[in-house]
């Protein structure tokens, strides 16, 4: 999953961030001071950082410099809106500059943008209720992961990939078990089957009649 570190000391913004980016189905902590920020940094792994200025025992102006050899991305996200302020934040390195108070739909397009540049979420599905983390082969419905067998996470992968389209027995086959499919066989039905039970998609992998399944979400 997606992993974003929100530094904030003012808890109702920081709580109001976190549970906006949790429903988008990325994994997020909290730090309320810049000391917390740097032990949860140290402990590596974050693909974002929402970065206030003005923070007890070390500011954000600080921490910018400590998090920069990292080449994690940060956006600054802070009451100080003067002009020079703006600057000094984008020369320190932030990848962008939001001012307070903001719009939730404008903050989560700005992540958006970050982490297209970036290409982090190139590897990461959200689809059904499922994050689907395509580097660490891992699949969540909220903070739980879901244990797929490697057949049932590649099959999970090609509905996932073809949303919409309905998919021939024998084309699954062939992109998950390789070889010709036999007429009759029912693993294709089976491993469908328990993958709906898994994941919880009994209403989404839907049968098409003398043809296969398709993935409606």
């Amino acid at each position: 999953m997606i992993r974003i570190l929100v530094v904030e000391d003012e808890k109702p913004i920081s709580n109001l961030i976190r549970i906006s980016l949790e429903k988008a189905g990325y994994l997020c902590t909290c730090a309320f001071d810049g000391e917390d920020a740097v032990e949860y940094l140290e402990s590596g792994g974050y693909d974002l950082v929402l970065l206030d200025i003005m923070l007890p025992k070390i500011n954000g102006f600080e921490l910018m410099e400590y998090i920069r050899p990292m080449e994690i991305p940060v956006i600054f996200i802070t009451a100080r809106n003067a002009v020079s302020d703006r600057v000094k934040g984008l020369r320190a390195g932030a990848e962008d500059y939001i001012v307070k108070p903001f719009e939730i739909p404008e903050l989560m397009a700005r992540i958006d943008v970050v982490l297209r540049r970036y290409r982090k979420n190139d590897r990461i599905f959200c689809v059904g209720g499922l994050t689907i983390d395509t580097y660490s082969m891992q699949v969540w419905r909220g903070d739980t992961e879901i244990r797929l067998t490697k057949k049932e996470y590649d099959l999970l992968l090609l509905f996932v990939q073809n949303p919409g389209r309905a998919l021939y027995r024998d084309t699954i086959y062939d992109h998950v078990w390789g070889g010709e499919y036999r007429f009759g066989s029912k693993t294709v039905d089976l491993h469908v089957q328990r993958l709906r039970r898994k994941v919880g998609w009994e209403d989404c992998l839907i049968a098409v009649n003398k043809v296969g399944y398709r993935l409606e979400v």
